[in-house]
């Protein structure tokens, strides 16, 4: 029978360590699927993952018992994600330079006739990609829900524990934001 993650915990308060490796294979498939919810790339998730399961096991001693050892590792693991996503978007910049041939082809043509361009071409998806990427961790998820998913306001709120009214707001404020780093790379095109 395995040891409870109480006996765990116990055994690595007084001194040995080495039973804080079945925490982590019991907990570990399911930090990844939340680190992978934030980052893109597999090294950043791994580095998240690194992350937190260091820092539970250097605050293993606040650990109170008050709830079980996964709740707090994973309210530890969402912490972890929305410092890694602030971090991150700071350093996140995306100039025109760093745009393809065909996404500069279809940001011209959009510019130039916005109407006539609502074809699903790889360029069309792989600039939204970039937008998205641009997006608050809030606004990515209530645009994916909303316009990608094709959920409902009402849905949205269920999902993520939002009012409704803040779901709107949330995806008006998300919208304007796409809007405003299109026209940034479209003004950066033209200048």
């Amino acid at each position: 029978m395995e040891p409870s993650d109480t006996e765990l915990i116990a055994a690595v308060r007084k001194g040995d360590v080495s039973q804080f490796e079945p925490l982590i294979a019991r907990y570990q498939p399911r930090v990844f699927a939340t680190a992978r919810r934030y980052a893109r790339r597999e090294d950043e998730v791994q580095d998240i993952v690194q992350e937190v399961f260091i820092k539970a096991f250097q605050k293993l001693d606040s650990f109170r018992a008050e709830a079980p050892f996964e709740h707090w590792l994973m309210r530890m693991t969402v912490r972890t994600c929305y410092d890694f996503l602030r971090s991150h978007q700071r350093n996140r910049e995306t100039t025109l330079t760093d745009l393809s041939d065909p996404e500069v082809d279809w940001l011209e043509r959009f510019a130039a006739s916005p109407e006539d361009n609502a074809n699903n071409t790889d360029a069309t998806k792989a600039l939204i990609d970039r937008v998205m990427a641009q997006l608050s961790p809030e606004a990515r998820l209530v645009i994916t829900l909303l316009e990608i998913e094709d959920r409902s306001v009402k849905e949205i709120a269920q999902l993520t524990g939002w009012s409704v009214p803040l779901v709107k707001v949330r995806a008006f404020r998300a919208r304007a934001q796409m809007k405003k780093i299109l026209e940034t790379l479209t003004r950066e095109k033209y200048l």
